[in-house]
């Protein structure tokens, strides 16, 4: 998996129990997907690892390098 230096020297320290794994499941299959004004793209997925809350995963805009990840205490599932 890509991911940027900031990703690597600033999140995963800050957030040390983030996996990689967890990543690459929520960008494998998304709920949700958003493009930044930036460029950048987020994507969320509920992880029960997280007690069913929902993980954002933001990556630059070729939607695979990872350049941030948080839980998302905000995210509501979309209702279709």
């Amino acid at each position: 998996m890509k991911t940027t230096k900031y990703f690597r020297e600033q999140v995963l320290r800050k957030r040390s129990y983030i996996q990689l794994e967890w990543c690459a499941r929520v960008l494998a299959n998304p709920l949700a997907t958003a493009i930044q004004p930036d460029g950048r793209i987020r994507f969320w997925g509920i992880l029960p690892e997280l007690g069913g809350r929902a993980l954002r995963v933001v990556t630059l805009a070729d939607g695979e390098t990872v350049h941030n990840a948080f839980p998302d205490r905000d995210f509501k599932v979309p209702v279709a």
